[in-house]
C-alpha cells in the first residue's frame, strides 16, 4: 500500500512539472521561485514585463495558457514580497517606537534592518 501512495505520488509530482513557458521552453513547477526577496522584486519586475507583453497580443489558447503559466510566478513573488513587507511594517513601528522613547542604540539598529529589506525594494 505505501508503495502504491508513493508510486501515485511520484506520477502526480512527473505530471506537474511537464509544465512549460512558451517564452523560454524551461519546465518549471508552478513558476519560478522567490527565496529571497531581492529574487522576488526580480521576478516580479520581469514576469509583470512579460504579462504586459502577452496581453497586448491577441488572446489566443497559446497566448492564454502563457499568461496563466506566468501567474504562478507573479503569484510567488508577491508572496514573498508581501511576506517581507509585513515584516518591514513591524520593523518600522519598533524604529516609530524606540525614537520616541529616546532609545538611540535601538533605532539604530530596527533602522538597519529596515533600510536593508526596504533598499532591495527601492533603489
Amino acid at each position: 500500500m505505501k508503495t502504491l501512495i508513493q508510486t501515485a505520488a511520484l506520477a502526480l509530482a512527473a505530471t506537474i512539472t511537464t509544465s512549460t513557458f512558451a517564452n523560454d521552453g524551461a519546465t518549471q513547477v508552478h513558476g519560478v521561485p522567490s527565496k529571497t526577496l531581492a529574487e522576488a522584486v526580480a521576478n516580479f519586475s520581469e514576469y509583470n514585463q512579460r504579462l504586459a507583453k502577452a496581453v497586448a497580443e491577441a488572446p489566443t489558447p497559446e497566448r492564454l495558457q502563457e499568461i496563466h503559466e506566468l501567474t504562478y510566478t507573479l503569484q510567488t513573488a508577491l508572496e514573498k514580497i508581501n511576506e517581507e513587507m509585513d515584516g518591514l511594517t513591524d520593523t518600522l513601528e519598533e524604529i516609530h517606537i524606540s525614537s520616541e522613547a529616546q532609545q538611540a542604540d535601538e533605532v539604530q539598529e530596527y533602522a538597519a534592518d529596515y533600510l536593508k529589506t526596504a533598499r532591495t525594494v527601492i533603489k
